[in-house]
């Protein structure tokens, strides 16, 4: 094949390789369709790749017959030197099949083939994916999720194959509705349902909440965040435990939701998840939550109840990652400047805090962390600067 001359126009001008299924968009151009429907749906953009002119939103893929038996003659002619005829390829889902079969789907026994249906044509390419949502199937499979009468099982296939459809920003914003009912319904899941259900609920919850608006993201109430610290606490998947996290860093600095996160147990199943945890991009979100957290008095509170709630903070600076240092310095000021009792500045002086902070303050860099341990070590310069608790190596150290 690479020493055969290809005809210019059989190839995809996104892959440079020979077309199998070619399709044609509004602006005249010609590309494959696995090509294409990857550019548009799955890199969700809205633009031809080679004139970079605009494509409606229900951009249409016109099969190109006539270009495909060209390149299938072609295949044919030139066997002999290896290549192989491209089969024809099988004609994609209508909007009118996929209502057809939401319509006949009335009753328990016609909804379970119904879902192993619509699994089967979304995992079949992206453009029936896209199809799927204009024809109604969110709508469809939102109903049976939501539904007290619908069986378990049943409810679990219309979650799973509802995250992966790859919504629309569109039909994300649909299922998040101006009542929340359907939140509600993925709360329940969250509640009663499967490791399995629950993990799809949280990354359906993190697309929904990625287009909420910000009335929306204030509405949510003290259970929506119980169980996004439920989840975190179970650790039911690397992924699940992401979006958790993504979550709360979304959601906490908006109206009250600190307090409802602090309330819903974030803190302490945060601090307990950084003692074993050593992965670094996850100490760094675990951190980012909770110095969030700790811009509320609840937060610190929760924080300083915990008996290694400081320990933890302090012994993640200078051990992951620049990030992790900066937001543990951050936490340890907030402290610091609003929640500092002598019995807490007594707590940082014995734990080694005061040490550590000292010991960043040496470092020859500049940079904002250290700005903060020198702020820190300012604030309460009269209770630490002549404690035996610091060593003596580091007391020269010591900003004045």
């Amino acid at each position: 094949m690479d020493e055969i001359d290809v005809p210019p126009f059989f190839l995809c001008p996104i892959s440079l390789e020979l077309m199998k299924d070619p399709v044609t968009v509004s602006t005249g151009i010609t590309y494959d369709r696995e090509n294409i429907e990857k550019w548009l749906f799955s890199g969700k953009n809205n633009t031809c790749p080679a004139t970079k002119q605009a494509l409606p939103a229900d951009c249409d893929l016109t099969p190109n017959h006539t270009l495909r038996r060209l390149i299938q003659s072609w295949c044919t002619m030139n066997a002999s030197h290896g290549v192989e005829r491209i089969p024809t390829p099988k004609p994609p889902i209508s909007k009118t099949q996929i209502a057809k079969l939401l319509n006949n789907a009335k009753s328990p026994h016609l909804n379970t083939k119904c879902l192993q249906k619509l699994r089967s044509i979304a995992s079949e390419s992206a453009a029936n994916k896209r199809c799927m949502e204009a024809a109604g199937a969110v709508e469809f499979l939102a109903s049976i999720v939501s539904s007290t009468t619908v069986e378990e099982a049943s409810s679990a296939d219309a979650l799973s194959i509802l995250y992966s459809l790859q919504l629309s920003e569109a039909a994300l914003k649909i299922l998040i509705g101006k009542s929340g009912e359907f939140i509600k319904s993925l709360i329940r899941v969250m509640q009663r349902g499967r490791y399995e259900s629950r993990a799809y609920s949280i990354l359906l919850l993190k697309s929904m909440m990625e287009v909420a608006d910000p009335m929306q993201m204030i509405r949510l109430e003290t259970e929506f965040f119980v169980e996004i610290v439920q989840v975190l606490h179970d650790q039911i998947s690397q992924q699940a435990s992401s979006a958790a996290l993504k979550l709360l860093i979304q959601l906490s600095p908006w109206g009250r939701n600190r307090i409802k996160a602090v309330n819903g147990g974030a803190v302490s199943v945060l601090i307990g998840l950084l003692l074993d945890s050593s992965e670094g991009r996850a100490c760094e979100m675990m951190l980012m939550v909770v110095d969030i957290l700790c811009g509320c008095a609840e937060g610190r509170a929760e924080l300083l109840e915990h008996g290694a709630g400081l320990a933890i903070v302090s012994k993640k600076i200078m051990r992951v990652s620049q990030v992790a240092t900066d937001k543990a310095v951050r936490i340890l000021l907030s402290v610091s400047k609003f929640s500092a009792t002598p019995a807490v500045v007594q707590e940082m002086l014995q734990l080694g805090v005061v040490a550590k902070l000292c010991l960043m303050v040496q470092m020859d860099c500049e940079n904002k962390a250290k700005e903060k341990a020198r702020e820190i070590l300012k604030l309460h310069a009269r209770a630490w600067r002549s404690s035996s608790c610091i060593p003596k190596n580091l007391l020269s150290s010591y900003p004045s």
